[in-house]
């Protein structure tokens, strides 16, 4: 073992550092895993990384995992790919050397029960493994939405879990997706993923089904507006302390709307007697083959530079997708 194992942690409001991690002896069903990489869920780590998650939320928010309480500070994170060392029980000793996924904080090395990690299925990279809880999320909002056969779906937001939720979408036979964002930049996204950009002004209304993932409220309004009579809004974002304002007069009710939250703490009625979060982390990971994923990666840093890439995200992320962590 190196006489050094580090861990990030944030210390709201605004900072973060690397701190010790001592691992405590192998126990029987455990495993020790080496990361190779982790990534930033931008969003939901911005707000644990700035102190703005609700009170009410302590306990919903926490991870797998995770260290300290909130507000901080707080060993915090859920992903991370990498390779098992050691273990100990059949199980975990059969892992060995195998290549795997863990929802957990961002770590040199860690001990986990073996029931924690996924091996990682053939034909999905390490380096792309990394957004299967970014392809969880998008599944279980898509199961909240359930997009049919020739529905017009608009998705607002073009951020990793958006994105996925329109790649998603498009694999429907007959369906006619619009990914939907202000930077014109996030065309070149589309486009590498087979999908159709379009600026907030040129979307189209009188969508069956509306994904809003920007994280801005704004974004939320354009959906009831891109509605059409009857039709579901399906809200991925997460707004931590922040209000979000919403015109419900006018149309809103004559037009007989649906606004829902999706979350991925939990797996919508109908599956739940059927699907378990092993399940649907399975299927994330086998739909992580298509190689066009990669363009969803926009940055790779190394683990010590992991405190001041944090503290820009939180503050200044234009252009970032999933800024995936290398650990050497």
């Amino acid at each position: 073992m190196p006489a050094t194992n580090l861990a990030f942690w944030s210390l709201p409001p605004d900072r973060g550092e690397l701190r010790p991690a001592p691992l405590p002896p192998l126990a029987d069903g455990d495993v020790l895993v080496r990361a190779l990489y982790s990534a930033i869920s931008r969003g939901t780590e911005s707000l644990v990384f700035r102190g703005e998650v609700p009170r009410s939320e302590y306990q919903r928010m926490r991870a797998p995992f995770q260290e300290g309480e909130f507000p901080g500070p707080v060993k915090y994170g859920y992903i991370s790919v990498g390779i098992v060392e050691d273990g100990i029980g059949s199980q975990a000793a059969a892992l060995r050397g195998q290549t795997v996924f863990c929802l957990h904080p961002h770590q040199q090395r860690y001990i986990v029960p073996a029931s924690a990690v996924l091996a990682l299925p053939p034909g999905v990279p390490p380096a792309r493994a990394v957004l299967a809880a970014n392809m969880e999320t998008a599944i279980n909002a898509c199961w909240d939405g359930s997009p049919a056969v020739g529905d017009r779906i608009a998705v607002i937001g073009a951020g990793v879990v958006g994105t996925l939720i329109a790649w998603l979408c498009a694999r429907i036979p007959g369906t006619e997706v619009e990914l939907i964002d202000v930077d014109a930049e996030r065309a070149a996204l589309a486009t590498a993923l087979g999908l159709v950009h379009r600026a907030p002004g040129a979307a189209r209304p009188e969508c069956d089904l509306v994904f809003h993932a920007s994280g801005n409220p704004a974004g939320l309004a354009q959906a009831l507006e891109l509605a059409g009579q009857e039709a579901s809004i399906i809200e991925v974002s997460w707004y931590g302390q922040r209000n979000a304002t919403l015109a419900l007069g006018a149309a809103f009710h004559s037009r007989r709307l649906v606004l829902r939250a999706s979350q991925v703490g939990h797996i919508t009625a109908p599956r739940a007697p059927r699907w378990d979060y092993r399940r649907r982390l399975e299927l994330a990971l086998a739909l992580l083959v298509d190689d066009r994923l990669d363009a969803l990666i926009s940055g790779e840093h190394p683990f010590a530079a992991l405190p001041a890439l944090m503290a820009r995200l939180a503050h200044t992320p234009a252009g970032a997708l999933c800024e995936r962590i290398r650990y050497d």
